[in-house]
């Protein structure tokens, strides 16, 4: 009877060998799509190293493809011939579809990579109340989501061929024993080895559970790689870290806790105060520039920086902007941090002053009824303006119907509501031409001469670039005309430009309209965040890969007929929670008291830090991935240095006060508004 186990234990030993052997060819996949090529040609140590510490890392789970089958198939067809029969196509049920789940989470990965330059990471939890149609858009007009689909099919039918193949190789045959007693310790032995088997390859062939694989333990010149180090982790690997940190850390201290982490930050005799915010306190120094009539706060959909910089003016994608930067009163800041890595959390922190640090705070009810007193609109309103919100996507996006109200402003305008629900539009929202023009018109019509302060938020600079931008103005050979020929023969290159192109067009013709129809506006244009639209396999730059500055630094740039570069302290660098401050010390009165966290533009800022990344006047990093890299514009891939963490323990107070703010919602100002 023991001789079916010893067969059977065979057989899931041999299918075992199918999983770490993928994740292996998804490594090298993954290497060759995204590594530099002088990164891995000739690193023959540190390929080696990669895919060894990867395939032991990766047994954590693999482990279990060879558990699972012992345990459910080969055990009990000990004791049920039938079962044992059927032994084989049960195994190869259960190999196939471990491997398809495989097979899913490495595509997952590559898209994510495409999108986030990182592997699964915490970012994922906030999918849950993400626009599923724009997501699938992007699946299958920008990643040929049909393409990988089919890909299942083939890829299905050898792995169960492969299955075959190793099933059928022969097994070691039953050994005859004379004695009763060698019979038992042959088979107690093959019994116990075929647990210890598993133990031993899921601890990383050890038997000690402390000494498991982990990245701290990754050999430096692997981790020292950005993708190398990256495709060491396994993608199950690396959604059972996600797995593990559902909630951020700050929401589950207590007060106590939370106030020493917070200490860094916080001002002196915060905590004889109800609310931490309240020390954060600030007198306007007085006016600089005469109050504005109307307040245009443009947040451009991954607006970034990259496309200004030397490097790519080849391209000239922004074109449009470029002219109103090059006014005489128009200040850019060049080196400038969003509060998020994605959307929605930017959008909340530049709203209600604090960093959202991937909360979701715009999805907590609490703050669908009440705002903090840093809030941008609440704030404002003691000033005299109308506050008004313009989002070029639906209301329902990110539960906006009820977090905009609650935030502090008066109205709330969604763009299929303003431009009609057969205005063309992508799964995000309307083409940003015809909403911005139709938020001008809606502006002009109903100004009975109050101040009012406008915060529009586009939504077209976004995958899968589908908008037919040729019909709007973009002429790729005009455009493009000094770019390499490789951008307007790759498709996605091609898409990419011309999107960009067309939604920076829209921003400059609103600004140009708003300066004309209210020449004493101050106009502020940022992005929600950096984003990933430079094709580098196109020879823009003599590298294929981004800088740190490319992937996180943002657009910024704001003008006024009185405003003047002087006026900012001689200021290379800002962040997204800069800016409300710096509209107060340009436009209050003396003395006019309001609440911000960071200080303004105004004053001489060496360096500036959000939950993600780091910026000093000459260095940026990165707090996910521990590294920095030299700030300055580059064409040649810049030198990066690896476990580097400046200002760490700010970064840490500045989440956990977002935190104590989320655990103790009575301290939110109650108010209320027009949807």
């Amino acid at each position: 009877m023991f001789e079916h186990y010893f067969f059977g234990m065979q057989q899931d030993l041999k299918l075992a060998v199918l999983p770490p052997l993928l994740c292996a060819v998804f490594r090298a996949v993954f290497i060759y799509a995204y590594a530099p090529r002088e990164s891995i040609r000739g690193q023959w140590k540190k390929l080696y190293h990669c895919f060894r510490y990867g395939f032991w890392w990766g047994m954590d789970w693999n482990a279990y493809a060879y558990l699972i089958p012992l345990a459910l198939v080969t055990l009990p067809g000990v004791f049920l011939p039938a079962y044992y029969e059927l032994g084989d196509t049960v195994r190869t049920v259960w190999i196939v579809s471990y491997v398809f789940v495989l097979y899913f989470l490495f595509w997952g990965k590559m898209i994510f990579y495409y999108h986030y330059n990182d592997i699964y990471n915490s970012t994922l939890w906030l999918g849950k109340n993400a626009d599923k149609k724009n997501l699938a858009d992007i699946f299958f007009n920008q990643n040929h989501g049909a393409w990988i689909l089919l890909s299942f099919i083939p890829y299905v039918f050898l792995c169960l061929r492969a299955a075959e193949f190793l099933l059928g190789i022969p097994n070691i045959s039953y050994p005859v024993f004379e004695t009763e007693w060698k019979v038992y310790a042959f088979n107690t032995a093959i019994f116990l080895g075929s647990i210890a088997i598993f133990y031993w390859f899921r601890f990383g062939g050890t038997f000690r559970h402390r000494l498991k694989p982990e990245w701290d333990e990754v050999p430096p010149i692997v981790k020292n790689d950005e993708v190398i180090g990256k495709a060491t982790v396994d993608d199950l690997v690396a959604l059972e870290i996600v797995w593990k940190h559902p909630a951020h850390e700050s929401l589950k201290h207590s007060d106590e806790e939370a106030a020493e982490i917070m200490a860094p930050v916080m001002p002196k005799g915060w905590q004889d105060k109800k609310d931490p915010l309240e020390s954060f306190m600030r007198k306007a120094k007085g006016p600089r520039i005469k109050k504005p009539s109307h307040i245009f706060y443009l947040l451009g959909e991954s607006h970034s920086q990259i496309i200004y910089d030397p490097q790519f003016s080849c391209l000239n994608m922004m074109e449009g902007t470029k002219k109103w930067r090059a006014q005489e009163h128009t200040v850019a800041i060049d080196n400038f941090l969003s509060a998020g890595l994605i959307s929605q959390p930017s959008l909340v922190s530049l709203i209600l002053g604090i960093y959202d640090a991937n909360m979701e705070i715009n999805e907590n009810k609490d703050f669908w009824s009440g705002c903090t007193i840093t809030s941008l609109p609440f704030q404002l309103k003691k000033l005299g303006y109308k506050t008004s919100f313009w989002y070029g996507g639906g209301l329902s996006w990110g539960s906006l119907y009820h977090f905009i109200p609650g935030s502090g402003f008066d109205e709330a305008h969604g763009g299929p509501d303003i431009c009609g629900p057969d205005a063309p539009k992508t799964w995000l929202g309307v083409y940003d031409h015809l909403f911005l023009e139709e938020t001008a018109r809606r502006i002009k019509a109903s100004d009975d001469g109050a101040p009012e302060f406008h915060f529009i938020y586009t939504t077209s600079n976004h995958g899968p670039y589908n908008i037919p931008v040729t019909e709007y103005g973009f002429d790729a050979d005009r455009v493009l005309k000094d770019a390499p020929a490789k951008v307007r023969q790759k498709d996605m290159a091609l898409r990419e430009a011309g999107g960009v192109w067309y939604t920076d067009q829209a921003l400059a013709h609103f600004i140009e309209d708003m300066q004309k129809t209210y020449p004493d506006s101050l106009i502020i244009l940022t992005g929600d965040h950096a984003a990933h639209f430079v094709e580098y396999d196109c020879d823009i730059v003599p590298r294929t890969m981004a800088t740190l500055r490319e992937n996180r630094t943002t657009s910024f740039a704001l003008s006024h007929p009185e405003l003047t570069k002087d006026m900012f302290a001689g200021n290379t660098l800002g962040g997204h929670l800069n800016i409300m401050p710096t509209i107060f010390e340009l436009i209050a009165p003396k003395d006019f008291e309001y609440y911000s966290i960071m200080p303004s533009l105004l004053e001489h800022l060496d360096h500036i830090t959000t939950p993600f990344g780091w910026m000093t006047v000459d260095t940026i990093g990165d707090y996910y991935n521990h590294v920095s890299q030299p700030l300055a514009p580059c064409m040649e891939l810049p030198d990066t240095k690896h476990d580097v963490s400046e200002f760490e323990n700010e970064r840490f107070a500045w989440s956990e006060l977002t935190g104590w703010i989320i655990r103790h919602p009575e301290l939110l100002t109650p108010v209320s508004g027009k949807k």
